[in-house]
């Protein structure tokens, strides 16, 4: 056999085991498949960045929620179905923004090169780049060959995608749950630097906390005062505060400050300030070199939870519905 064609037969052999048997993630998966897909998806998620700052904490919440329920899989993008609740419909979801986007940018690549991208890859990827805008670079690898999953259901959603009101030993199992450490508990709850959260899911801790009338004794109170004034009943479930106050839409480590000074609004924030090893790695994040390089680290491994590669799941033609 001459050189050109043993050079044919290796590149067969790469791209079937590549697109069928792989059965793990990995740097460029599409650089012969579709050699453009990741600067698709970096062109299009940058051009919505541009005009709307607040899709970076959109899209890692959805990249969380997506990998906390069956895995990596694109499960959060389907739609609910006359029989079936899916995930995005499930009270944790409910607020979730961006899907409008990863439908452009599965559009554009299915016009470029058909059935190859899987959607899970695409929320992969365009968390990465939303992120990375600020900065004009990529923050983080994302190692790619995720296929679709074809169940999402809105039970599986409320077991698994931890609570605000979660105290720290119940956190620390459900990440434990994903095999996932404290390390990547503390680093990745460092997302919340940029991003709003709803009052209903932390105003118990302004006016109710033990059932008295009473504010958590743990949450700063002068900056309970200023909550106070934003969430003003119980009952209010429409406005939002910023998570990171003024600066919430920049990606930095000021979270971890903020944290310190007891002004973390979610009880599952306050509860890392409670057990001494994560109090140790809040210490450490205060560095920003050190917070970007784990960051990196801890996002790398969630997005590699439970994933569908190889011949598992398929390729869906649109994020929102399960090939017929």
């Amino acid at each position: 056999m001459d050189n050109l064609n043993i050079f044919f037969v290796s590149m067969l052999v790469f791209l079937v085991l590549g697109s069928c048997n792989g059965g793990e993630l990995r740097k460029s998966f599409y650089r012969i498949s579709c050699p453009e897909a990741e600067n698709i998806v970096r062109n299009v998620t940058w051009k919505h960045v541009a005009s709307k700052n607040s899709l970076p904490a959109k899209f890692i919440r959805m990249h969380f929620h997506d990998c906390f329920v069956r895995g990596c899989d694109g499960s959060v993008l389907l739609d609910s179905t006359s029989n079936n609740t899916a995930e995005k419909d499930a009270i944790p979801n409910k607020s979730l923004e961006g899907f409008d986007v990863i439908d452009e940018i599965k559009s554009q690549l299915e016009k470029t090169c058909p059935g190859v991208v899987s959607c899970a890859d695409i929320v992969a990827l365009a968390t990465r780049d939303s992120v990375s805008f600020q900065f004009n670079r990529s923050m983080w690898e994302v190692l790619t060959g995720r296929r679709d999953g074809t169940i999402s259901r809105a039970s599986e959603a409320l077991a698994n995608i931890p609570s605000p009101f979660f105290n720290f030993t119940t956190l620390k199992q459900s990440f434990a749950n994903k095999s996932l450490t404290v390390q990547d508990l503390v680093v990745l709850s460092g997302a919340h630097t940029i991003g709003v959260g709803h009052c209903n899911f932390f105003s118990n801790r302004l006016y109710n906390f033990t059932g008295k009338g009473d504010a958590d004794p743990s949450l700063n109170s002068t900056y309970a005062a200023t909550l106070r004034t934003k969430c003003q009943s119980l009952s209010d479930n429409t406005t939002t505060v910023e998570m990171d106050p003024g600066s919430s839409l920049t990606f930095d480590n000021r979270y971890f400050s903020i944290l310190k000074q007891q002004q973390g609004i979610f009880q599952s924030d306050a509860a890392l300030l409670t057990n001494k090893g994560a109090s140790n790695i809040i210490d450490e994040m205060v560095s920003a070199g050190k917070f970007f390089t784990e960051f990196s680290q801890s996002m790398k491994r969630m997005g590699a939870i439970d994933v569908l590669t190889g011949t598992a799941g398929e390729i869906r033609k649109k994020c929102n519905v399960v090939n017929s």
